[in-house]
């Protein structure tokens, strides 16, 4: 995949029309607090497997301070894990692998291209590319600010077994 080809075109979506805010991203995922990494969603084409959500990049986010002094650069895991909580979203919203929480099953051919920064407009495409019921689901992702594209690569969710961690005392959480 070339760096210019985007997974769906921005003429596509508007970042201003917000079809999910944070209180129903809460609905379908997990994570809290810092983690967090997802302000809204903006599009869905369960067509064509895709989900289109952004992230607005603060000055107040926990990293800033240190990643690093004085030139604060979004760490590239938490691009990734943005990625991974918009494929949760789309996952769980949809059903697609009958699972309580999802987490990460791996990540593949991951290019971080320009940095992000504070000020910054994350928006993140993913593309549904293939899932096995309560295995796992892998999907194509891209990053953007303004209409570039900051990284990109594949990433894969499986099911956590929210039972056996919060036995052993680890609640449920995702990732």
């Amino acid at each position: 995949m070339a760096p210019r080809d985007y997974i769906i075109h921005p003429s596509e979506y508007d970042v201003d029309t917000v079809i999910a805010d944070i209180h129903e991203i809460r609905r379908w995922n997990k994570q809290r607090f810092e983690m967090e990494q997802l302000t809204a969603i903006v599009h869905e084409d369960h067509s064509r497997g895709l989900c289109v959500g952004y992230k607005d990049v603060t000055a107040d986010e926990f990293w800033v301070r240190g990643h690093f002094p004085g030139v604060p650069l979004m760490p590239g895991v938490l691009m990734c894990e943005a990625a991974a909580q918009l494929s949760s979203y789309y996952t769980q919203k949809h059903n697609l692998l009958d699972a309580k929480v999802i987490g990460f099953g791996g990540l593949e051919e991951v290019r971080f291209r320009e940095p992000v920064v504070p000020g910054d407009r994350l928006v993140i495409a993913v593309e549904r590319v293939r899932v096995r019921p309560r295995a796992m689901i892998v999907c194509r992702f891209q990053g953007l600010v303004r209409d570039s594209i900051v990284v990109d690569g594949t990433i894969k969710g499986v099911p956590l077994p929210v039972e056996m961690l919060a036995e052993a005392g680890g609640g449920t959480t995702g990732g």
